[in-house]
């Protein structure tokens, strides 16, 4: 019996395949919608994953501004930030913060589903989102995939 034939494969940054995904965000929920990307970003979907190589595809989500919450989130969840001052913490709602920037809210999501470390930097750096239907990544041929 060969036993070198079942060793264990693990990628590193040269042997490492990844893709260009788009996914359209478009009534989606924030929550499903953000564990199905941090999935993909990790890279945890392709057979040869492993925990502290970034082995995830590069994803692209278009029509931030059409995400959908359940319940009422909408006016009663709330994000806290802090200034660092004293006195300096601050309370928002997602009604307020899509205001400003649709796209905050799933790199909000997402982020807080990686890794709290430099790979989870480097992940989060591969996620492109944007508000309108239109993206500047049409030159990596991404593919579409439904959740």
């Amino acid at each position: 019996m060969d036993t070198l034939s079942f060793k264990t494969k693990a990628a590193n940054k040269a042997t490492v395949h990844k893709e260009w995904v788009v996914i359209d965000a478009h009534d989606k929920v924030l929550g499903r919608l953000s564990s199905e990307v941090a999935r993909l970003l990790r890279g945890k979907h392709k057979m040869d994953f492993t925990p502290h190589v970034d082995c995830g595809d590069n994803v692209i989500i278009i029509n931030a501004e059409n995400i959908r919450l359940t319940g009422k989130k909408w006016t009663d969840k709330i994000y806290i930030s802090y200034t660092g001052y004293p006195g300096g913490q601050r309370f928002t709602n997602p009604l307020r913060i899509k205001e400003k920037s649709a796209s905050f809210l799933i790199e909000r999501a997402v982020k807080g589903m990686l890794p709290k470390n430099r790979l989870g930097r480097a992940l989060f750096r591969n996620m492109h989102v944007y508000n309108g239907s239109e993206h500047p990544h049409e030159a990596q041929k991404p593919k579409e995939i439904k959740l």
